[in-house]
């Protein structure tokens, strides 16, 4: 996706060699009309899959899945990864470990959410190691319903996010792959 290419070029940060941030346009600020344009990106990529709801996890995902949740014209269900008195005792759960936060997480979502009938499609903003998108594949399984795909923002092939997701049968689509990040040059594949 070009406009996304030319805005992670433009405005995006590399620490070290496995970071990059893009806080000043996909999750700390918003760039709205960037996200509308993911949003549609994702709908032709997956045009041909039934989808009936989009799954995400907090925070970072709500966005880009709200956004592309219009085209779809599905609601958006997000994981919780923290435990509230205004969540449903009765839960799908996995454990994911945040690459970014370098701990482990209890990702829930509501039984009453999610259906065996549902078709969902996985959207986040990264794609690193892959356990996140595999949390998400893991409930969707829990409910016996059918993860589609999943839409990612911004992989980092470098890492093994993508083998890991694809060794669960999921089909991934990933809208800018950043092949290797060096001394503040970003490659794409």
């Amino acid at each position: 996706m070009k406009i996304l290419k030319e805005r992670i070029m433009k405005d995006g940060f590399i620490i070290g060699t496995k970071v990059l941030k893009v806080d000043s346009f996909l999750n700390h600020q918003i760039d709205v009309e960037l996200f509308n344009e993911i949003g549609k990106e994702f709908k032709r990529r997956f045009s041909d899959d039934e989808v009936t709801k989009i799954l995400t996890v907090e925070a970072s995902g709500i966005g880009i899945a709200c956004i592309a949740a219009q085209y779809f014209k599905v609601p958006v269900v997000f994981a919780k990864k923290h435990e509230a008195t205004n969540l449903d005792s009765e839960v799908f759960e996995s454990e994911v470990y945040s690459f970014t936060k370098n701990k482990n997480y209890k990702i829930r979502v509501s039984k009453q959410f999610l259906k065996k009938e549902d078709k969902v499609l996985i959207i986040d903003d990264f794609l690193a190691n892959g356990n996140a998108a595999k949390g998400l594949i893991s409930i969707v399984k829990q409910a016996g319903a059918e993860p589609t795909g999943v839409g990612i923002v911004i992989e980092k092939a470098f890492q093994d996010g993508r083998s890991k997701v694809e060794e669960t049968g999921v089909r991934v689509e990933s809208l800018a792959i950043v092949e290797s990040m060096c001394e503040g040059n970003i490659v794409f594949k």
